[in-house]
């Protein structure tokens, strides 16, 4: 599969929200705390930050997206088709190649995401009860630091 990552630019607004939307409904043990139009509003900021850059194919869709403050990790999804295929991989390589260090937090009860970040390097930093996020479920704290 060829890609390109690239800049959001705000007319992928809604397409990346999409791309969220059905993410976070897919688990049944998530609670779904935002509408889809609230995603759309929250990934327009995003995007307005500059904090987003999207993975898009050959023919144009856009397959995923991460949101990166600086170090933080704000956001990483892939499309439901593209999971699997090296889109995630892709995402956090170029945010990788940008910074030398980068942190996120993923729910302790998605143990896929724990594998996918840990096969590329990340390392367990803390657990907590989640009492802090807005989902108020358990949560872990990965981290990944450049080899020098």
């Amino acid at each position: 599969m060829t890609l390109t990552i690239r800049d959001a630019r705000s007319t992928d607004a809604g397409k990346i929200a999409a791309i969220m939307t059905e993410a976070n409904g897919a688990p049944p043990w998530k609670p779904h705390l935002h509408t889809g139009a609230q995603d759309v509003a929250h990934c327009g900021k995003l995007i307005d930050r500059g904090w987003v850059r999207v993975a898009e194919g050959e023919d144009g869709r856009i397959l995923g997206f991460i949101a990166r403050d600086g170090e933080e990790i704000d956001a990483l999804y892939v499309a439901a088709p593209e999971r699997g295929h090296g889109v995630g991989v892709a995402l956090l390589e170029d945010a990788k190649a940008a910074v030398k260090r980068l942190e996120l937090w993923t729910f302790q009860l998605n143990t896929g995401a724990q594998k996918f970040y840990e096969r590329e390097g990340f390392t367990e930093l803390k657990r907590t009860d989640g009492a802090t996020n807005q989902e108020k479920l358990p949560d872990v704290r990965y981290g990944w630091e450049a080899k020098p």
